[in-house]
């Protein structure tokens, strides 16, 4: 994995729990981020921050903002905890019948998480898919309130790897 991190852009639709834990890692370590927002930069939390650099969508319709991050992006990777439900199950829904490359991860169901060979796994998937623009989605803080804790250090030793 040489010098992923030159071209890696982390997209994401800025809604509370996982969305944000992605636009939040991207930031802390310096790699660019976006992605598409509903319009009004409506979240379950309220209009999300500026310091999130996101579009709006035409509408203030969710599952529209997850089909453009799906489109607008080589991969979707999904973080989840558990059966996926709501807009994390409608994001695999969507990434498979637009035939995007996708990778869903269940934080609760696979206890190996914090084995080298998960982050590898997921290396591995942004290479050989040739991933520049990775969109990382997953539930909302509401229904997953502890998630987001748990995906962070992931998420920073993906970054950290991806960063070597």
């Amino acid at each position: 994995m040489k010098n992923l991190s030159a071209r890696l852009t982390i997209i994401s639709g800025g809604q509370t729990g996982i969305d944000r834990q992605a636009l939040d890692v991207a930031i802390e370590f310096g790699i660019p981020h976006g992605g598409w927002c509903p319009l009004g930069r409506l979240s379950e939390d309220g209009p999300i921050s500026d310091r999130y650099r996101l579009q709006e969508s035409e509408t203030a319709n969710y599952s529209e903002r997850t089909r453009l991050n799906i489109m607008h992006s080589d991969g979707t990777l999904v973080l989840h905890g558990g059966q996926p439900e709501g807009g994390t199950a409608l994001t695999i829904k969507l990434a498979k019948k637009l035939e995007k490359p996708l990778l869903a991860i269940d934080f609760f169901g696979t206890p190996q998480l914090n084995h080298d060979w998960v982050i590898q796994q997921a290396l591995d998937w942004v290479d050989i898919h040739s991933i520049s623009v990775l969109n990382i989605a997953g539930p909302r803080l509401s229904s997953s309130p502890n998630l987001p804790t748990i995906v962070r250090p992931f998420l920073e030793r993906l970054v950290s790897a991806v960063k070597v």
